[in-house]
């Protein structure tokens, strides 16, 4: 049973209950998509909403007497803007027909990997243009099932805002510059990175981590999508599962000059999310790219 059903609102739910749901998608599908997959048999995406923008995406192929064959399935969650505008390039799962998007955001200073949403839009234009996607962007969204809401950081003043955005400009510069093979830019980098371990260890002695990192984006665990992530709260709402009535926080983040939103069962989040608060947790990244 996949681990992120309960950020869907799914905390409780039998083996049983879970094979009727996906049965009932199977047979009336709100969302269906089909085309050829990598080996040319009739693969489908088959989904439905439990509650706005999220629910369950069931894949797999059509024989040749309509009969559908299960692949797998799993809990997604949509994000409602663009979050990169970075080339995606795309990577086949070695074990089954799904694939993760993957790019080089400079805002992030780390590979982003998350797990590809629409793999039919993906694979139609594949067979369209004849040849690999590289996709201009795509809009990211996280499911969580392990976050808490942390106190805003102390406003800062107009003239200290614009040095760090500045100095954020400046590192974005450098670490392009790096990796088209700059050794200056490495360099520079380098020393960068020293001189912020220094004064955090400095002032660590006295003050909390989280109140010297504003935000953070850093893998998490062995998956390669998953990570764990502080941002600032943007909007928020509250929806719930029409199957179990389990309430749903969906929270749009800024997080490291990214936006993204991400969804949680109530009942797994400790605190009250508000717009400027922080949320801290650990997200599975999924996202749309966009052809």
């Amino acid at each position: 049973m996949h681990q992120f059903l309960r950020a869907i609102g799914f905390s409780d739910i039998t083996k049983k209950q879970l094979n009727e749901v996906i049965n009932n998608i199977i047979d009336k599908p709100e969302k269906l998509k089909v085309t050829k997959d990598s080996e040319g048999n009739e693969f489908a995406e088959l989904s439905c909403d439990v509650a706005p923008n999220m629910g369950i995406t069931v894949r797999g192929i059509y024989n040749d007497d309509d009969s559908f064959d299960i692949d797998y399935y799993y809990p997604y969650f949509t994000g409602s803007e663009k979050t990169t505008n970075e080339i995606i390039d795309i990577e086949k799962h070695s074990e089954k027909e799904s694939y993760a998007g993957v790019c080089d955001d400079p805002n992030l200073g780390v590979t982003l990997i998350f797990y590809l949403q629409n793999v039919c839009d993906y694979l139609s234009e594949k067979a369209y243009i004849n040849r690999e996607v590289r996709a201009k962007g795509a809009v990211l969204s996280g499911l969580s099932v392990d976050g808490c809401i942390l106190l805003p950081m102390k406003q800062k003043k107009a003239k200290t805002l614009n040095t760090v955005d500045s100095d954020k400009k400046d590192r974005k510069q450098l670490i392009a510059e790096a990796r088209d093979g700059d050794e200056g830019a490495m360099e520079s980098l380098t020393m960068e990175d020293i001189d912020l371990y220094s004064s955090i260890t400095r002032r660590i002695q006295n003050e909390d981590i989280l109140s010297i990192v504003t935000t953070y984006f850093m893998p998490y665990g062995i998956e390669s999508d998953q990570y764990s992530v502080l941002g600032d709260i943007i909007e928020f709402t509250e929806e719930k599962n029409i199957i179990t009535n389990e309430k749903i926080y969906c929270i749009k983040v800024s997080c490291n000059d990214i936006i993204f939103s991400v969804c949680i069962n109530k009942n797994d989040l400790i605190g009250e999310p508000m717009v400027g608060r922080r949320f801290k947790g650990n997200i599975w990244m999924q996202g749309s790219i966009c052809l």
